[in-house]
């Protein structure tokens, strides 16, 4: 399933088994599981350029998920062929088939549902001509090879990602972020307390007179969380229409007390970061450098996740699936072209964090059951039982990545016109 979270990394811009299964293959899948940072997804454009740009910035961001699950797959697919294990299919997406070739012993096709993707192995079909018993069937192969074949993908995810930011070294810069004082308040909701109290988009909380003197954006959370129906005061800096100065403005929000009895104000809030592009000297920099935020990106992009997994109930709406990824690459490539490292790095790193999960149908499923049957001793666990494992995770996945779908298709702002 194609979903992912946008990692925090993205901000500075502004700006998670096969689903397709047949009674005789055995499919090595790709799932893209994301938590979403918003959806202000960009407007169509009236103007004629703007809609050709606003087309060829989908049509990038699209290039770029396809690219990252035509990877994923080629890791377990050449990490099969280098072990001399037999291949049946290589597929991007899933359900029916638009456009398909075979080369050898091998189908590759390209496949209506973008949900991401599989190399198939013929190990359960009787009409491949192989014998059951035949040891280049991957699961007649020892642990170890099946272990390599099932890593592979995400292997192969975290070494595209590197491979992304050491290009994004060499030509354009790697971001490097200056902490500022306060805390930037992105969005605020219109109606919300914190709108009716005079706060604004791009004001900067500074401090909270008595409570918070240099807030950062957890400290800012907890107390507004802890004071549902409380004066709140706040200290903002705000840049007047046109200007460049900005001036002090005190405010006094009183928080909304949600369902669970915490308090809220109806914003968005976000680090006061100045981005800058730092650009190598030479190779030995650019290694430096693309070293530094590929540690920094891993780090952000799996503490997101853990994140996410602990609070998942308050979290669950920022699951995001193919549509809005696409959406907010778009938003990104219009952003700037630049951005689209960053976007391409975090997906990738994404894809490689959510399939590392022991959930059916993922690939640390599959990698779990690998390592209970050598717990075991090496005694296999029965087929019907793996089976009915992956086929109970491949329907969830399915159900799931067809409602974030629909539902991120709903949440586009030109459907929303629309309807």
């Amino acid at each position: 399933m194609i979903a992912t979270h946008l990692s925090p990394a993205l901000k500075q811009y502004r700006f998670p088994s096969p689903l397709h299964s047949t009674s005789h293959n055995h499919h090595l899948p790709v799932h893209l599981p994301l938590p979403r940072r918003h959806r202000n997804f960009a407007k169509p454009a009236a103007a004629a350029p703007d809609l050709l740009a606003s087309v060829e910035s989908v049509v990038s961001a699209a290039s770029v998920l396809a690219a990252i699950v035509l990877v994923h797959e080629s890791g377990h697919f050449l990490a099969a062929a280098s072990r001399g294990i037999h291949v049946s299919q290589f597929s991007i997406g899933f359900g029916p088939a638009l456009a398909r070739f075979r080369l050898g012993p091998v189908e590759y096709a390209l496949r209506a549902i973008p949900l991401g993707g599989y190399v198939g192995f013929p190990d359960d079909d009787p009409e491949s001509g192989f014998a059951p018993d035949d040891p280049d069937l991957l699961r007649n192969r020892p642990v170890p090879d099946r272990l390599l074949v099932v890593s592979a993908g995400v292997a192969a995810n975290l070494a595209f990602a590197f491979l992304i930011v050491y290009a994004q070294a060499l030509t354009v810069g790697v971001p490097v972020q200056a902490q500022l004082p306060g805390v930037l308040v992105p969005e605020v909701l219109p109606g919300s307390v914190a709108a009716r109290a005079g706060l604004l988009p791009g004001d900067i909380i500074l401090a909270v007179p008595g409570a918070a003197p240099d807030p950062s954006v957890p400290v800012l959370v907890d107390l507004i969380k802890a004071s549902p129906s409380r004066e709140v005061p706040l200290t903002v800096s705000r840049a007047a229409p046109g200007a460049v100065d900005r001036r002090s403005v005190e405010l006094t929000v009183v928080p909304d007390t949600s369902a669970d009895g915490s308090g809220r104000i109806g914003v968005q809030l976000s680090p006061n970061v100045r981005v800058t592009r730092v650009r190598p000297q030479n190779l030995a920099d650019a290694t430096v450098l693309a070293v530094r935020e590929f540690t920094l990106l891993t780090g952000t992009v799996f503490d997101g996740l853990r994140q996410t997994l602990l609070n998942f109930s308050q979290s669950a709406d920022k699951v995001s699936g193919p549509v809005a990824i696409i959406a907010v690459g778009a938003e990104v490539a219009r952003s700037s072209a630049d951005g689209l490292f960053q976007f391409a790095a975090v997906i990738n790193l994404n894809l490689a964090a959510i399939n590392l999960l022991p959930l059916p149908a993922l690939d640390g499923g599959t990698l779990a059951l690998i390592l209970l049957e050598a717990a075991r001793g090496g005694r296999k666990i029965p087929r019907e039982v793996e089976q009915g494992i992956m086929s109970s995770g491949i329907l969830v996945v399915l159900m799931v990545g067809m409602f974030l779908i629909v539902r991120d298709t709903l949440n586009l702002d030109f459907i929303k016109e629309i309807l």
